[in-house]
């Protein structure tokens, strides 16, 4: 099994016309699929735990999790490339709580979730605590340019 960690951070995220990667400095660019302030996140079925499944398995689970997420507008997109490629779908809207729960109910070790600029990686990879989510604050920088943005609104995370 990968490092996952280095995984999700060595990942582009988005849709076909727009690759973003994540960056622990800021300030980021604004995603085309996010108004400024706007939440969202970034939610697949395929291989769960980060263990590679079969094509019909990661098939079958994303057309079960498309089916729930309706209500929030989902657009179609991917996190990585090549082998590891993962179709996704981008929620626009979604809380933090439900895009978790969304993710842990289909055994995922982590989803991407973020308001406007802002990232963040949601690590699901225990059960859920009273203290909360185990969360690393990042920005999203589009995965063709080297410069970041102008800083955009981040509240909330």
């Amino acid at each position: 099994m990968p490092d996952l960690g280095a995984a999700f951070l060595g990942s582009s995220y988005g849709r076909a016309d727009e690759r973003l990667w994540l960056y622990v400095d800021g300030p980021g660019v604004l995603p085309g699929w996010s108004a400024p302030g706007g939440r969202w996140g970034i939610v697949t079925a395929w291989n769960p735990g980060g263990a590679q499944a079969g094509s019909a398995e990661n098939d079958t689970a994303q057309t079960r999790l498309t089916g729930r997420v309706q209500g929030w507008s989902p657009l179609s997109g991917f996190n990585g490339d090549g082998g590891w490629r993962e179709d996704t779908l981008i929620l626009r809207g979604v809380p933090l709580r439900e895009a978790a729960r969304l993710g842990r109910q289909f055994g995922q070790a982590a989803i991407l979730w973020g308001v406007g600029r802002r990232a963040a990686l949601v690590w699901l990879d225990g059960p859920p605590s009273s203290e909360g989510l185990r969360i690393e604050r990042l920005w999203l920088r589009r995965a063709d340019s080297p410069e970041t943005a102008d800083c955009g609104y981040t509240a909330g995370l």
